[in-house]
């Protein structure tokens, strides 16, 4: 991952959720174009946790993280998209799709950020997430992030797709979604399931090897449209899997029912249906 403004819109707006200080310096670091401008907006620090880069703590760190994935961004002719960002109490969550070119092909990486403010220490927490099949054809374990934390809670029709997930209900978890609702794999839009009947056949697939797909839940981000999750997924139908961190969104739709799931994770379990 790398800077690009629309990255350095998210960050902007998770600073409404610190001090005034951090507004003003986050926006002089997006119009600017510098990230490592950030230290000025969080002096206590800025921690960035990347799947290509690993963690990424102090200003040594931070200016050869953005030296070399703005390097990799203009070798791959990047282009970013927004999808969509959630803002909570806590955090901020942005979608994007980044398009990208390698060896004469083009495809879409999609990327989930959360800027989480610090308020006690004046720093700030990136977390980003996304695949490397795209990348690489292949899938990388991420280790967890996040501890569980048993208080977090889903609420309404995002608590019932988790029920339906966890005990591998293909009707159940279909009949959470609008009739022309999505579910997006984490590999690319061109893994885009909508409508009734395919998402029943889909989920009956991935419900295949034996039951759900079990998730430790670590944080909730709510605006009342969309939902963010994130997770660690330790277990698939009858298999235990080494823990994996990633993010799923969930947006309603007009009759409170998913509109669309986009799940940013590199889980490689028993079934994969691409």
């Amino acid at each position: 991952m790398t800077w690009f403004p629309e990255f350095g819109q998210v960050i902007h707006e998770a600073a409404h959720l610190g001090q005034l200080d951090h507004l003003e310096a986050a926006g002089a670091a997006l119009h600017s174009g510098d990230p490592t401008r950030l230290l000025e907006a969080f002096p206590g620090g800025v921690r960035i946790d990347d799947p290509r880069f690993g963690r990424v703590e102090g200003d040594a760190a931070l200016n050869e993280f953005c030296e070399s994935s703005d390097r990799w961004l203009r070798e791959h002719a990047g282009r970013p998209s927004p999808v969509a960002v959630t803002n909570g109490r806590s955090r901020v969550v942005g979608e994007f799709d980044l398009e990208l070119t390698e060896a004469g092909r083009t495809f879409v990486l999609p990327v989930a950020v959360v800027v989480e403010p610090r308020r006690t220490t004046r720093g700030v927490w990136i977390r980003i997430y996304h695949s490397q099949w795209p990348l690489l054809g292949r899938h990388v374990v991420r280790p967890p992030l996040l501890a569980a934390d048993p208080a977090v809670e889903e609420s309404d029709i995002v608590g019932e797709y988790q029920a339906a997930l966890a005990t591998g209900d293909a009707e159940r978890i279909t009949a959470t979604f609008e009739p022309d609702g999505c579910f997006r794999e984490p590999a690319g839009p061109q893994f885009r399931r909508c409508g009734t009947d395919v998402l029943r056949e889909f989920f009956s697939l991935f419900f295949s090897a034996g039951g759900g797909i079990v998730l430790e839940h670590c944080t909730v981000t709510e605006d009342g449209v969309r939902t963010a999750l994130e997770f660690n997924a330790v277990r698939w139908g009858g298999h235990d899997l080494p823990p994996q961190a990633g993010i799923a969104v969930y947006e309603r739709g007009p009759t409170g029912k998913l509109h669309e799931a986009r799940v940013y994770d590199d889980v490689e379990g028993p079934v994969e249906s691409s």
